[in-house]
């Protein structure tokens, strides 16, 4: 056995823990888990935050406590499948494959499961801003943070009835918001257009300043610490009685104690493998079009609500986002689907956006039909499990990481942590066991 052979097989036995994926909740939770003390391997076949980490909307969405979709989403249907451009999109070629996803989210919008996600998700994005902060802290990355709020805005008359009932939902969910009218808001931003004639105020929330940038000083900062990095694909993994073993596409199988499976929306192959369980994981790929040249357009990100998008101030520009498509993992993007956010975005400022030397990009986020993330332990803590986030992935990737770290020490190392972190029932991977 040479020498490199040896170092490769001495590497391997020393992980305690090995990371598949490494986005900003694979990252995160490497970190944190770091911190606990493990040995930390991270496996991605990607450069770290290059996946859908990259092209997030960037906002801390703590506001968005409901699940993806209601029960408007059966008359919708008819225009998901025809309208290419629309805000939701279902591609008709993926449709027989998404059927029993749609299946299940309709079986979910009933009374009872409707409000366990609800309660789930709110849950978690109440714990959010404060993980965030945090972690942020901890790797000199306060300022990557903007806690200004945000707004949703509305441009119709008849939108304000809308309006008044999805405030009065969010308040009782415990949701901080306010109403705003329409000069209070150009007062905050004064590059709205007078059409905007109000909306609501969410000063609970905020916005990174560049979602790489998070990413790449979480890198840096596990880096420094001790946690490995290896760009690699993983195909399959095995439980036995030792740990776990994974086979690449680059290298040897890799042997860990415990893995974590944070790969998004590819989560769904490797959790089977792993555990037995089939997650019903689809993916909503999400577009956005970043625009260079209006940088300073916005203060803070303005989402409006007829056009049901995004628009989020980062440090390269405006980055309008929010669109989603459900058409899998295998099919080219449409990239008119990004630009058509621009023409979106007409009229919305009392002069048009600047989409000179703007660049458009697709990804996929990993999406449940319950609109809740896995987070849980198997086979006897040796496979953990983040996924499963939807739009949520930004938001809610710190205090997963904080939830992660927990579930891996107890039973075997203790722990320090003395944080109130939600309660992991609603999260639970047995929920698709039956």
């Amino acid at each position: 056995m040479g020498s490199h052979d040896q170092a490769t097989q001495s590497t391997a036995r020393q992980a305690e823990i090995t990371v598949i994926g490494a986005g900003v909740i694979g990252i995160a939770s490497a970190l944190s888990l770091s911190r606990q003390g493990w040995r930390v391997r991270v496996i991605d076949k990607h450069v770290p935050g290059m996946g859908a980490s990259f092209g997030n909307a960037g906002h801390m969405a703590t506001e968005q406590v409901f699940p993806i979709a209601d029960a408007s989403i059966l008359m919708r249907l008819p225009r998901m499948l025809l309208d290419p451009m629309g805000p939701l999109r279902l591609d008709w070629r993926h449709f027989p494959k998404a059927l029993p996803w749609f299946t299940r989210l309709l079986w979910n919008l009933r009374q009872t499961p409707y409000q366990a996600s609800v309660s789930g998700i709110r849950a978690l994005n109440e714990a959010s801003l404060g993980a965030w902060r945090r972690l942020l802290d901890s790797v000199d990355g306060t300022h990557l943070l903007k806690e200004d709020g945000s707004f949703l805005v509305y441009e119709r008359e008849n939108s304000f009835a809308a309006i008044q009932a999805l405030q009065a939902r969010m308040a009782a969910q415990g949701v901080a918001v306010e109403s705003w009218q329409g000069n209070a808001i150009r007062d905050v931003a004064p590059q709205l257009a007078e059409t905007i004639r109000g909306g609501l105020f969410f000063p609970a929330t905020g916005h990174v300043v560049n979602p790489f940038s998070v990413v790449d000083a979480l890198t840096n900062a596990a880096k420094a610490e001790g946690v490995e990095f290896h760009q690699d694909e993983v195909l399959s993994g095995e439980v036995h009685s030792r740990g776990v073993t994974l086979k690449t596409a680059r290298s040897r199988p890799i042997h860990a104690d415990k893995v974590l499976v944070a790969c998004g929306a590819h989560s769904a192959p490797l959790t089977a493998d792993l555990t037995g369980i089939k997650v019903p994981l689809d993916t909503e790929r999400g577009y956005h079009l970043m625009l260079p040249r209006e940088q300073e357009r916005l203060p803070v990100a303005v989402t409006s609500l007829e056009r049901r998008f995004i628009m989020t101030p980062m440090t390269e520009g405006l980055r309008l986002a929010g669109t989603v498509e459900f058409a899998g993992l295998h099919r080219p993007p449409n990239m008119q689907r990004a630009w058509q956010l621009h023409r979106l975005s007409q009229g919305l400022f009392k002069t048009p956006l600047d989409a000179s030397e703007a660049t458009p990009w697709m990804g996929f986020r990993p999406s449940l039909p319950d609109s809740l993330p896995v987070i849980d332990s198997a086979q006897d803590g040796k496979v953990l499990l983040a996924f499963g986030h939807h739009h949520l992935g930004l938001t809610q990737a710190a205090v997963t990481a904080e939830l992660i770290a927990t579930l891996a020490t107890q039973g075997q190392k203790a722990s320090s942590s003395a944080l109130a972190l939600p309660e992991l029932t609603p999260y639970r991977l047995d929920r698709f066991s039956s």
